[in-house]
């Protein structure tokens, strides 16, 4: 196994890690933070540098596998997918962003299992795509440090720096669902050969 896959298999591996994390109960803060928020921001900061590395290396030393190709989107999901969940559970975060999230996912997840059936074309991320993985990593990161929840910056209750991290991640949180849903319909449109060839 060569180290991109390795690197995808560690990022699936640091899921559970972060998701035990609240069952420790560990005690203490950091800049008025609790510490197991802190550590489950690491963990989730060091999954999505391995994300970016293990592409780049696979890339550069033509290791592009098919195991690779299939396991690094999913390792993606999860990771996200767990995050967002935990924040839901957190109260930070309201759960219809991860459902629209999941429901994107569902819709592409499918098309590319009757693109490999029928053997149609992989449809290349379009700047949604882009534009939704990287405020969706910046909104997740600062979201997890943010004490208060999504949205709690339009209450008038918030000042100083607890009110600037707060509109961050709401607008963050915001631009990544709206280019998650601009990707998805995105994505079915250049699908739609393959789609009406299966209705029809």
């Amino acid at each position: 196994m060569n180290l991109p896959n390795k690197l995808t298999i560690f990022r699936i591996i640091l899921v559970p890690i972060m998701v035990i994390i609240p069952f420790l109960k560990i005690n203490g803060t950091f800049l008025e933070i609790p510490l197991e928020y802190i550590l489950i921001d690491l963990i989730f900061i060091i999954a999505s540098i391995t994300d970016k590395l293990d592409g780049y290396l696979a890339r550069k030393n033509n290791q592009i596998t098919t195991f690779g190709k299939f396991l690094d989107p999913l390792a993606d999901k999860i990771l996200v997918l767990a995050a967002m969940v935990m924040l839901v559970e957190m109260f930070k975060l309201p759960a219809w962003i991860p459902i629209i999230v999941l429901a994107r996912e569902f819709m592409v997840s499918g098309y590319r299992l009757i693109a490999v059936e029928k053997g149609g074309e992989v449809i290349a991320a379009s700047k949604w795509g882009k534009l939704k993985t990287v405020t969706q990593m910046i909104a997740i990161i600062l979201a997890f440090i943010d004490l208060n929840s999504f949205g709690a910056c339009f209450t008038g209750k918030l000042e100083g720096m607890p009110l600037i991290l707060n509109y961050i991640v709401t607008i963050m949180m915001l631009i990544q669902t709206l280019a998650t849903i601009f990707s998805g319909i995105d994505y079915m449109k250049g699908s739609k050969k393959l789609i009406m060839k299966e209705i029809l």
